[in-house]
C-alpha cells in the first residue's frame, strides 16, 4: 500500500498550470518537521516534499493556499526520473495528494484579502467564515437542542 500522510507548512505559493486538455495541476511544497530535534543544534530537523494536486484539488490549492499555510496533506508517494542539463541521470519523489486541509497558517492575521501571482491573476484570500457556506438557509438551532 502507497499512502502518505504529512503535516507542515506550503514552502512557495501553489503555481496552478492546465495540460493542453485543460487539466488543472498545481506544484508546491511543504516542510515537515521530524518528532526528534537535532543533537548538534538542538532544532527540529526538517524535511522538504514536493507535492502535486490535480483537478478540483489543484483549483482549490491555487485560490486559497500560500507560502506557510498550515496544511495537512493525504495522498501517494511517485517516483520520476529524467536527465540533467549535463546528462546525469536524476530521480525525485512527488507526493501527489488525495486530500488536502488546510489549518491556520504562520502569519493568520498578516494575509491580504487578495494576491496577485506572477500572470497578474488576482485570487481571493481564504473564507474566514471556518469553510461555512453564507447562503445555508435552515432552522436555527437552539442550545436546548444540542445532546451535549
Amino acid at each position: 500500500m502507497n499512502k502518505v500522510f504529512l503535516s507542515g507548512n506550503l514552502t512557495r505559493d501553489p503555481e496552478v498550470k492546465y495540460t493542453p486538455a485543460g487539466k488543472a495541476m498545481a506544484k508546491m511544497g511543504i516542510a515537515v518537521s521530524r518528532r526528534s530535534k537535532n543533537a548538534e543544534t538542538g532544532q527540529y530537523d526538517v524535511d522538504f516534499f514536493n507535492l502535486t494536486a490535480w483537478e478540483k484539488t489543484a483549483e482549490f490549492c491555487g485560490r486559497y493556499l500560500r507560502k506557510g499555510s498550515r496544511v495537512f496533506v493525504e495522498g501517494n508517494m511517485r517516483t520520476y526520473s529524467y536527465t540533467g542539463q549535463d546528462g546525469s541521470k536524476r530521480s525525485g519523489i512527488d507526493i501527489w495528494i488525495d486530500n488536502i486541509e488546510f489549518g491556520s497558517s504562520k502569519r493568520e492575521g498578516d494575509a491580504p484579502a487578495t494576491t496577485t501571482d506572477n500572470n497578474t491573476n488576482t485570487r481571493p484570500a481564504p473564507p474566514s467564515n471556518d469553510g461555512f457556506d453564507d447562503d445555508f438557509v435552515g432552522d436555527e438551532i437552539s442550545d436546548d437542542s444540542v445532546p451535549f
